[in-house]
């Protein structure tokens, strides 16, 4: 039954353009740096003898707020089209429980979003070596940039679906979630404990994987407590 309820929530996607959004995510955050590396290659050289390094890091600046923007944007997305069609009453009389359907969607979205987060992966690289930074390509400081983000937002994925799910009105979770980009975007002046800064991978400590795990327990406890909150609820 879990495979048809996600095989159903992949079909509404695919309707919806989500994987075209996925596609355009990844190749955004690095088309910002084809038009940095555009315009002054030769100076942005210059400001580091490690070049992978650097322009990883100029691709990172953009990742946290392309992901937490993704996010909203695929929540609200996924959880209007049971809006718009009055569909929550048909999807809950099939022989299948409530935590199962939940489940899903937090699935097939978490799957999107990882998919999305590989191909950002695949185009740095292939930039990266379009500009020719160097033979020695960091392999750990590009796996942990393309996916350590990811695995730091799941917090915010529970979260806003939570709050795009048992809402009837899908302006609450986007303004929300512009609250929630603004926060990604000021990552450098928040506390350790919003889950907004996570995906920078900044901390006090400086270690990224603090995010990670941070990301992966807050992100369960939250999921958990939306699918808690679903499940009680009536459908309308």
């Amino acid at each position: 039954m879990m495979g048809r309820l996600m095989q159903a929530e992949f079909i509404k996607i695919k309707r919806k353009g989500f994987w075209f959004l996925a596609f355009l995510g990844a190749l955004g955050v690095v088309a910002m740096q084809m038009v940095n590396y555009g315009v002054r290659k030769d100076y942005l050289f210059t400001q580091s003898e490690d070049r992978w390094g650097y322009y990883l890091m100029n691709i990172h600046s953009f990742t946290p707020l392309a992901i937490v923007l993704g996010i909203v944007i695929l929540t609200s997305f996924l959880s209007s089209v049971e809006n718009e069609t009055n569909a929550w009453k048909q999807i809950i009389a099939l022989p299948v429980s409530k935590r199962m359907v939940y489940l899903a969607k937090f699935t097939v979205l978490a799957i999107v979003l990882f998919i999305s987060s590989f191909l950002m992966g695949i185009f740095t690289l292939l930039y990266g070596l379009y500009l020719g930074l160097g033979e020695a390509i960091p392999s750990a400081d590009l796996m942990q940039y393309s996916f350590y983000p990811y695995f730091a937002s799941l917090a915010v994925l529970a979260f806003q679906l939570w709050v795009a799910t048992v809402s009837q009105n899908q302006a609450i979770p986007i303004t929300i979630g512009v609250v929630g980009v603004i926060f990604a975007y000021s990552a450098s002046v928040l506390p350790d404990w919003m889950i907004w800064k996570w995906p920078s991978l900044m901390n006090e400590w400086n270690d990224p994987m603090i995010n990670v795990w941070w990301g992966l327990g807050a992100g369960a406890l939250l999921y958990l407590a939306g699918m808690l909150d679903f499940t009680r609820r009536d459908v309308k």
